[in-house]
């Protein structure tokens, strides 16, 4: 019975993170939306320039947990700058924690208020994130013939045009890839097989029309594309099979013990416009990529898996750049909840803030 108990208590880790990050989420979005009406009367640019501090206050307290409680290393191999850029983030796509890992690299360029998603569209409906993520600058896109250039497009734009610091993250691939369900990647290795394409092992076949529309309009906008790739140890069975990447919950249960990213910075000039080729382009890329993962998972030489070829660098994550943010957002939650009145306004942001969000991105791209 006690084994039992203390087994079950271990497996629950995740509990007090996700309670902390999902528990200040109405105290953040208050504090946004107090400033979204205050900078109503202010130029715009004082609205972004808050709202990516605020952001960044936000997923600084989230990387406390997914780096500093998990204790997982980060491993980091190629060419990622020191300083922010204006870019496109491209990355391999195997689990929700891909999310996180973005976001890993930006707080180690100071840019962390600047990273942006290109989401599917049905997260748009998530309680208060989904909403929010929209007026952060995310894309919201359908998949095949439902995609809407246009709409992205102008997004994008109105972007460029307010100057706004640009960290925009996309998974090609479309979805997750993902061994339990081997049909989806048997369909994408058929479809590169019928079109002419390499056929991929360990990624899916890109699909590039987000990608295209977003360096397209930005061309004359960005610093340079971030080809990155993303493997996480401790994936692979026995038989030495792959396994599904961990999930948010099993990572912050410290299932996860490194995560391996290799960067890639790429020059816009080496990246060709016109779509059929920018299709070839990308194709070659998620190449690299597979050869890069054939490597970690597959090597012969049993001394050469479950890393990268190339220098590497066991990046470890400050406690100065996330505690502040955990103890100023859990601060202001608690202080909410001792009262009454607080209570009832946390309540009424959850089932309002939900409802009114719902209601706007069903209304506005």
């Amino acid at each position: 019975m006690l084994l039992s108990l203390v087994l079950h208590t271990y497996s629950m880790r995740y509990v007090l993170p996700a309670a902390v990050m999902m528990g200040t989420a109405p105290t953040y979005v208050l504090a946004w939306g107090a400033w979204r009406l205050l900078s109503a009367v202010l130029p715009a640019r004082f609205y972004r320039e808050v709202d990516d501090r605020l952001y960044t206050i936000y997923q600084s307290m989230v990387l406390f947990f997914f780096e500093n409680y998990t204790g997982v290393e980060v491993i980091i191999y190629g060419d990622l700058p020191k300083n922010k850029e204006n870019v496109v983030y491209l990355s391999n796509h195997q689990c929700t924690v891909d999310w996180i890992i973005a976001d890993m690299l930006a707080i180690r360029q100071n840019a962390l208020g600047h990273v942006r998603y290109v989401l599917k569209d049905g997260l748009k409906w998530l309680p208060l994130y989904g909403w929010y993520f929209s007026q952060h600058g995310g894309v919201y896109v359908k998949r095949s013939a439902k995609f809407n250039e246009k709409e992205m497009r102008e997004k994008l734009r109105t972007q460029v045009k307010a100057e706004t610091p640009m960290y925009l993250v996309i998974f090609p691939e479309g979805t997750r890839y993902n061994p339990e369900i081997p049909r989806v990647i048997a369909d994408s290795q058929s479809f590169a097989e019928k079109e002419g394409l390499a056929v991929l092992k360990h990624v899916l076949t890109p699909r590039v029309k987000a990608t295209h529309v977003a360096i397209d309009t930005m061309k004359d906008y960005l610093d340079a594309v971030y080809d990155v790739t993303v493997a996480y140890e401790g994936t692979v069975d026995h038989k030495g099979q792959r396994k599904l990447a961990p999930s948010m919950t099993e990572f912050l249960c410290k299932e996860c013990p490194r995560v391996h990213i290799f960067i890639d910075r790429i020059e816009l000039k080496d990246i060709p416009e016109e779509q059929i080729y920018m299709r070839r382009w990308l194709h070659e890329r998620f190449e690299i990529k597979d050869k890069l993962l054939i490597e970690f998972y597959d090597a012969k030489d049993s001394k050469r898996r479950n890393k990268f070829p190339g220098k590497s660098v066991h990046s470890k994550l400050s406690l100065k750049k996330t505690l502040p943010s955990l103890l100023f957002l859990g601060g202001l939650t608690a202080s909410m909840l001792l009262t009454e009145s607080g209570r009832k306004l946390y309540v009424k942001t959850w089932i309002y803030g939900t409802l009114i969000g719902c209601l706007w991105v069903s209304i506005k791209p």
